[in-house]
């Protein structure tokens, strides 16, 4: 047993604080498998966890970071044994489970997933949570039975890690792709990502109508409030709206009118208790389905000992496309 390097969230008299220290090997949780970690990444929830702006760590000490890629060390789990190469995303790490911003981390063999071939480690968390959940929003339109010949689709948050990875790969698919984002400064850069319209999130913040003009057959919406109600109101009959996240807030002041009258869906997309099934389909089709390019335009690298300044940042909506995070 010795120590690694790994950012620490404690309690403090007023909020929490997040520091780069050393951390003991014999403190890790319990876990049928320890792995060596060599990348993360930087996801929203992160920003909340290393800022104490939302109660997200439930347990002290923590280490942070909900994402990690490495290689198993040590494995008792039948799946796995040492030098295979596996992501985690998830499970309430860097909430309840010691987390990925750390040199080594255990956790449960169930949680983990194999590198796809054709991944690196590194484009593993260039994807992450972010990307991870784009894809389970675009799966869950084509259960629905979206079809890039179905009309528009609008992606909120489009210049985000989500909203990124979402444009990307329903651009590549072949989709009309509407993006939606506060950052029109960032117009070049969703279109070389595939949009072909780029439009101002104030449109969709205003309180919305019961309904309003028909303008999109579905959508990925990560921002919530205001915005997820005027994408339902404005969506066209029969089709569905992925809601994966809060950024604007929880609540969802809508009505009734666009699920009884359009016979409009919304579909909710959770990433952190995902069945296993689901998360290696996801995974395959990131492997095959994500420009590689395209990938590598919307990634940013940092190092561990910059993770902690980062946290306002990404909160901020200042932080664009993927950051990963060289761990090792």
């Amino acid at each position: 047993m010795g120590t690694f390097k790994a950012i620490r969230i404690d309690k403090a008299d007023k909020g929490t604080t997040a520091t780069l220290t050393q951390f003991d090997e014999a403190e890790l949780m319990d876990g049928d498998v320890t792995v060596k970690v060599e990348w993360s990444d930087l996801n929203y929830k992160d920003g909340l966890a290393l800022t104490g702006k939302a109660p997200v760590v439930r347990r002290f000490p923590m280490i942070a970071g909900i994402d990690f890629a490495g290689t198993v060390e040590q494995s008792s789990h039948p799946a796995w044994k040492p030098g295979d190469a596996v992501i985690c995303t998830g499970w309430g790490m860097g909430e309840t489970h010691l987390g990925a911003y750390a040199e080594k981390a255990r956790v449960k063999g169930d949680w983990l997933v194999g590198l796809p071939q054709g991944l690196s480690a590194r484009d593993a968390m260039a994807i992450g949570t972010a990307g991870f959940t784009a894809m389970l929003a675009i799966l869950a339109l084509e259960k629905h039975g979206l079809t890039p010949g179905s009309g528009p689709v609008v992606v909120t948050g489009a210049a985000g890690g989500v909203g990124s990875v979402a444009t990307a790969v329903l651009a590549k698919l072949g989709y009309h792709v509407i993006a939606s984002t506060g950052r029109l400064a960032e117009a070049d850069y969703l279109k070389s990502l595939g949009a072909a319209e780029i439009i101002d999130r104030n449109e969709l913040s205003a309180p919305a109508k019961p309904l309003a003009k028909e303008r999109w057959a579905g959508g990925i919406d990560s921002v919530g409030s205001n915005t997820l109600a005027n994408l339902l109101a404005m969506t066209k009959y029969g089709g569905a709206i992925a809601a994966c996240g809060l950024a604007a807030g929880m609540d969802l002041p809508s009505s009734v009118a666009p699920f009884i009258l359009r016979g409009v869906c919304l579909l909710g997309i959770d990433s952190v208790m995902c069945p296993l099934p689901a998360r290696k389909a996801a995974w395959d089709r990131l492997a095959t389905d994500l420009d590689r390019s395209k990938l590598s335009e919307i990634t940013h690298e940092i190092a561990l000992d910059q993770v902690a300044s980062l946290g306002p940042q990404i909160l901020a909506g200042q932080v664009r496309g993927r950051t990963v995070v060289r761990i090792s």
